[in-house]
Order: structure tokens, then C-alpha cells, then sequence
């Protein structure tokens, strides 16, 4: 393992992710350096974990996707562990899946005959929040070295805060857009019917209690439609 090298690619990849402009080009941008960047690695993804639902975000491949889809219907497996907190653990791995079957003996062997050899999941968390895990795949036995590992969790902890940034600037971004969206339509109910801002709000906010629409969507149409 070229470390010097390794850190530069780091360094270049931290600038990229910071420049991305949406959480999905921040997570594109990941697990391609996954593939890239971690020796061994053939395929990468991040998954996220609603409950006991699962979702792939970004996959490289099929492949990742498969993997994903098992461990949801079993409910086990490596990469649904690393995005379950409460476990405790920050790095999951399977060295080898022809020998593998203690910890996950449901998972193993199915997930073996979708082609996988070896894989490693890592828990993307902050101080303040954990995001889900990264999730890297290879279709040949032992792939995956302790260089591998060490990689895998640096490359991890950049990718946790740029997830957590892109993601928090996106829902900035949401929120000054919807209340634009609310400003504009008070304005319009204001001028329509001689009411005050106050009253107006009321009106948007009781239209959304009453039929059961999120207020932003009650604001939208009447900036569409110039009323309710």
C-alpha cells in the first residue's frame, strides 16, 4: 500500500466531495472513490436503514444491490449490522465467504452464491449523527487486507462528514425554499381578500390541518393556481 499516494488521493477526494452540488452527487462521488481508492474493492454502496427497511443509495453495481435486498428479507448480515447503532460496532467484515458462516449463517451462503468473496461495511456516523453505513464488495475470497481495512475506515470518515454537510445544506436549502413558498402565498391570500399576515397564515394553516396536506404543498398551490 502507497500511503503517500493514498493521502494525496484523500486530500484531492475531500476538495471533490465538498464541491459536489446534491447529497446524491456527494454519494456518487464516495463510492466511486471506493472502488478507486481501497485496494481489492470491485464494487461499492451505501445503505440506509428506515426501521427494518432498507435502502441502497449509490451502488457501483448490482451486485451491491443483491447483497442489500438479502439482508433486508433475512434480516441479518454485515452491512445491516454496521447501520444498527446500537450494536456498538464500527467496522463489519467478512474475510472470506466460502469459510464464513458463524455470525451470519442465514446471509453466507445465499450471498456466496450472488458472487461474493469478501467484503468490509462501515458505519458513517458523526459526533452528532449516525448516516447509515459504506459498504465495499469483492468477488474473490480474501480481497480485503488490514491496509484494506485502515483505508476502507479513513475513506469512511471523510465520506460521514461530507454526507452530513451535503445533506444539511440540502435541507437548508428546502427549508428557505418552502418558506419563500409560504411568504409568497400569504402575500397572494393578502392582496385577494384584504386579510392581514397573520390571517392569512391561519388560512394556509388551517386548509393544511383540514385536508390533511403539508403546509408547504397548501403554499405551493396557491402560488399556482392565485388561491385555494
Amino acid at each position: 500500500m502507497d500511503w503517500q499516494a493514498f493521502a494525496q488521493s484523500m486530500a484531492t477526494m475531500a476538495r471533490d466531495l465538498l464541491a459536489q452540488d446534491s447529497v446524491t452527487a456527494t454519494l456518487e462521488k464516495i463510492t466511486a472513490c471506493a472502488t478507486d481508492l481501497v485496494e481489492g474493492c470491485d464494487a461499492a454502496g451505501i445503505l440506509l436503514l428506515h426501521g427494518r427497511q432498507v435502502e441502497t443509495v449509490t451502488p457501483t453495481d448490482q451486485l451491491v444491490i443483491d447483497s442489500d435486498r438479502l439482508q433486508e428479507q433475512l434480516q441479518e448480515g454485515p452491512c445491516f449490522d454496521a447501520a444498527r447503532t446500537h450494536l456498538g460496532e464500527r467496522v463489519f467484515r467478512i474475510a472470506d465467504f466460502t469459510a464464513h458462516t458463524q455470525r451470519w449463517p442465514a446471509y453466507v451462503p445465499p450471498a456466496r452464491q450472488l458472487g461474493l468473496g469478501s467484503m468490509m461495511g462501515f458505519l458513517l456516523y458523526t459526533d452528532e449523527e449516525d448516516l447509515g453505513a459504506l459498504n465495499l464488495y469483492s468477488r474473490r475470497p480474501g480481497a480485503f487486507t488490514e491496509n484494506s481495512e485502515t483505508a476502507g475506515w479513513l475513506l469512511a470518515s471523510h465520506a460521514a462528514v461530507a454526507f452530513s454537510f451535503a445533506r444539511t445544506h440540502a435541507q437548508l436549502e428546502q427549508a428557505l425554499a418552502t418558506r419563500h413558498t409560504i411568504g409568497e402565498a400569504m402575500g397572494i391570500l393578502m392582496g385577494a381578500h384584504h386579510i392581514t399576515e397573520e390571517q392569512a397564515f391561519d388560512v394556509l394553516r388551517r386548509y393544511s390541518q383540514q385536508n390533511n396536506i403539508k403546509l408547504r404543498d397548501v403554499a405551493r398551490r396557491v402560488c399556482q393556481r392565485g388561491s385555494l
